[in-house]
C-alpha cells in the first residue's frame, strides 16, 4: 500500500501535477495557484493553523525567476510548477517524504511514495546495506530501495526545467557552528537558560497546533511539558478557538503501571489550564510489541526499524483520529536536544584539556550512575574511533549472536559476501561520520532529528488518521537555542534536562518536575517477544523473497531472536535485530504484492 499524496509527471512534454482528493479534503495537501505558477504542499508551512497562507507564501517566495530565499519552517514537502522552472523541496526536518524517478538527467515522475515510482523486481542492494548499518540511515541518503528512484533530502531544493530536465540540487544551508562553553566567563545561570528556552519552545508548539490538537502524554517531563504549553496557548486564545486532546495509554499491570499516578497528575494539570482539553485514555493492557508484525512492517513504503512498536502507537493514533484531530504533538527529541550535551567531553579531549575532561567525566559518571570508564568510552573514545571501538567490544563480548553488537558492526546474520559486494563497510563508515562527524557535540543535534524523521509508520497511517505527527523539541529554533548554551548552564548531576525543567517549572506539577527516571517500555518489548518470538522465527524461515536468503543467514537471525527472548543482548543489539526482522517482513510483503 502506498500513500501517493501528490504526483508530478509529464504528458506530451508538459508537466502534470495531481493531488489525492481524499487527502486534500482532510487538509493534508494544499494546492494554490498564482501568476507565478502552482504549488502543491503536503503538510504545512509556517503554521499548521493557516496552511493556505503558508502555501501561498512559499509560492510567492520561490515563484520569482531565480529566487533562492531561506527555506521557511514547517513540516512539508512541496512541488512548485513555476513559469520558468519546477522546484521540489522538503523542510529541514524532513517529516514528509518526497521522491523522484530519474533516467539519465531527466525526471519522469515525482511522488511522496517511493514504491509507486519503483519496480518491486528492481531493488538496490546498496540501500539495504545502508539501512542495516544503523537506524538513522534512511532519511539522509539519496538511495531508496528501488533502483532509479531517488530521495529529495531534508532542506534540499531540486530544480528542474519545465520539461523535467534536472538542473541542480541545492543542499540545505548549514547552520552556523557553535562552540558552547568555550569559556565559563559570562555563562548564563540555569534560570536564565530556562528563560531562553521557554519562548522558542512555546513558539514551536504554537506553530504546530491545529484546530483540534492531540498531544501524546505519558506522565514524563517531555510530553507533559509540550501538552501544558499547548493548553496554556489555548487558554490565552492562541490562533482563535480550538480543542486539545491529550492522548495517553493506560497500563494497569506490569512495570508500566507505575507510570499511572504521574499520568493522572499530568492530565489533571492540563485540564486545569484549559477547559478545551478532552483527555482520551486508551486501555493498552492487551497491546504488545510485534503484534501483527507482518502488517505493520510490511505495508510501509520503506523498511521501518521501529515497526515492532507500531501496535501501541497505532492504538493511540486511532483514538486521536476518532476525535477529529488535525495534528498530533509529541515529546520526541527532548532526550538528545533538551539535555546537556555529553559529547562536550570529546571536545575537551580533542582540544587537549584532559584534566578538565576527566573532572567533568567524573561528574557525568556520578550523575548518571555510570562508571567513569563507561562515560569516557561512550563520549570520548567511541566518537573518535567508532568502528574500531565496536570491533574491540564485539571481540570482548563474543560468545552469543547479540553479544557486543553495536550500532555499526556487521551483525553476524548478515552474510559477509553480500556485505562486501554491496558496500556495507562503506555504509558503516558513512553512518558513523554522520552520527559523530568531526564535531560530535554538533552532530548530536543533526542526528537527533533523524531519529524521528520521517516516521514511516505515522506517514503510512496519515490517510486514515487525518493528521501528521510533529515534534516541537526538534524545531530548528529549539535546537539552535540549546546548541548555543554552554554545558555549565545545562548539566546538573542527577537532574536530567535541567534547562527544560526550569523552562516549564511554572507549569509542571512538582512530582513530575522532580522525577529523574521514567519507566521504559522494556516490559512491552519482552512481552511481545515472549508472545510472538516463534512467529518471528517462522516468518524468517518461511521467507520466499530471494534477497532474504542472499542477504541473511536465517538460522543465525533466528538464534538472535531466541537470545532476545531470554533477555540477552542490549538496546543496540535489539535495534539491529529489529531492523533485520522488519526488512524480512517488508520484502515478504513485496513478494506477496507482486
Amino acid at each position: 500500500m502506498t500513500l501517493d499524496a501528490l504526483r508530478l509527471d509529464w504528458a506530451d512534454g508538459a508537466p502534470r501535477l495531481r493531488t489525492t482528493a481524499a487527502l486534500a479534503r482532510q487538509g493534508l495537501v494544499i494546492t494554490v495557484s498564482s501568476p507565478a505558477g502552482t504549488a502543491a504542499v503536503v503538510g504545512w508551512v509556517g503554521s499548521a493553523r493557516d496552511q493556505l497562507t503558508g502555501a501561498r507564501g512559499l509560492l510567492e517566495a520561490y515563484g520569482r525567476p531565480g529566487a533562492a530565499p531561506p527555506m521557511p519552517a514547517g513540516d512539508y514537502a512541496a512541488v512548485l510548477v513555476c513559469r520558468d522552472r519546477i522546484l521540489l523541496m522538503r523542510d529541514e526536518q524532513a517529516r514528509i517524504p518526497l521522491f523522484f524517478r530519474q533516467s539519465g538527467g531527466h525526471l519522469d515522475a515525482v511522488s511522496t511514495s517511493a514504491r509507486s515510482l519503483g519496480s518491486v523486481t528492481e531493488l538496490d542492494s546498496r540501500y539495504f546495506c545502508r539501512y542495516l548499518s544503523g537506524n538513522l540511515a534512511q532519511p539522509h541518503t539519496d538511495l531508496t530501495p528501488f533502483a532509479g528512484v531517488h530521495r529529495v533530502l531534508g532542506g534540499e531544493v531540486v530544480e528542474l526545467s519545465r520539461t523535467g530536465q534536472l538542473r541542480g540540487r541545492t543542499p540545505r544551508r548549514a547552520r552556523p557552528a557553535t562552540d558552547p562553553s568555550a569559556s565559563t566567563a559570562g555563562e548564563p545561570r540555569l534560570d536564565e537558560a530556562g528563560q531562553q528556552l521557554r519562548p522558542v519552545l512555546e513558539n514551536a508548539v504554537g506553530r504546530r497546533m491545529g484546530t483540534t490538537t492531540a498531544c501524546h502524554v505519558s506522565g514524563g517531563t517531555d510530553s507533559t511539558g509540550v501538552a501544558l504549553l499547548a493548553a496554556r496557548l489555548l487558554a490565552a486564545g492562541h490562533g482563535g478557538p480550538g480543542e486539545l486532546v491529550p492522548v495517553a495509554g493506560r497500563f494497569s499491570r506490569g512495570e508500566l503501571a507505575a507510570e499511572q499516578p504521574y499520568l493522572d497528575l499530568a492530565l489533571e494539570e492540563i485540564c486545569r489550564h484549559t477547559s478545551a482539553a478532552r483527555p482520551v485514555i486508551v486501555d493498552a493492557d492487551d497491546v504488545a510489541d510485534f503484534d501483527d508484525f507482518p502488517h505493520h512492517a510490511g505495508d510501509t513504503d520503506e523498511p521501518c526499524a521501529h515497526a515492532f512498536r507500531a501496535p501501541f502507537w497505532s492504538r493511540l493514533h486511532g483514538a486521536a483520529a476518532e476525535r477529529g484531530c488535525d495534528t498530533l504533538l509529541t515529546g520526541c527529541g527532548a532526550d538528545p536536544i533538551a539535555d546537556a550535551n555529553p559529547f562536550h567531553l570529546h571536545r575537551l579531549a580533542r582540544t587537549g584539556r584532559l584534566r578538565q575532561m576527566t573532572r567533568q567525566a567524573r561528574a557525568w559518571a556520578a550523575g548518571s550512575e555510570q562508571g567513569l570508564r563507561d562515560v569516557v568510552h561512550a563520549y570520548v573514545i567511541r566518537p573518535a574511533l567508532p568502528l574500531t571501538a565496536e570491533r574491540v567490544t564485539a571481540l570482548a563480548r563474543h560468545g552469543t549472536v547479540l553479544g557486543g553488537l553495536g550500532t555499526f558492526h556487521r551483525p553476524p546474520w548478515l552474510r559477509p559476501g553480500f556485505a562486501r559486494a554491496h558496500g556495507y563497510r562503506e555504509a558503516g563508515i558513512a553512518e558513523s561520520r554522520f552520527l559523530f562527524g568531526p564535531r560530535p557535540e554538533q552532530s548530536l543535534y543533526d542526528a537527533a532529528n533523524y531519529l524521528a524523521a520521517p516516521d514511516p509508520l505515522s506517514w503510512h497511517r496519515a490517510a486514515q488518521d487525518g493528521f501528521f505527527l510533529s515534534h516541537p523539541f526538534l524545531d530548528p529554533e529549539v535546537v539552535a537555542t540549546m546548541s548555543r548554551l554552554p554545558v555549565g548552564a545545562t548539566f546538573r548531576p542527577g537532574r536530567p534536562k535541567a534547562v527544560l525543567r526550569e523552562a516549564v517549572a511554572d507549569l509542571l506539577p512538582a512530582p513530575i518536575r522532580g522525577r529523574a527516571v521514567k519507566v521504559p517500555f522494556d516490559d512491552l518489548y519482552a512481552r511481545g517477544l515472549r508472545t510472538h518470538g516463534d512467529d518471528l522465527i517462522a516468518l524468517c524461515r518461511s521467507a520466499r523473497h530471494p534477497l532474504i536468503a542472499e542477504m541473511f543467514d536465517v538460522e543465525t537471525l533466528c538464534r538472535a531472536v531466541r537470545e532476545a527472548q531470554l533477555g540477552m543482548g542490549d538496546a543496540h543489539a535489539w535495534d539491529r535485530m529489529n531492523s533485520s526482522l522488519a526488512l524480512v517482513a517488508w520484502l515478504e510483503r513485496l513478494t506477496a504484492g507482486s
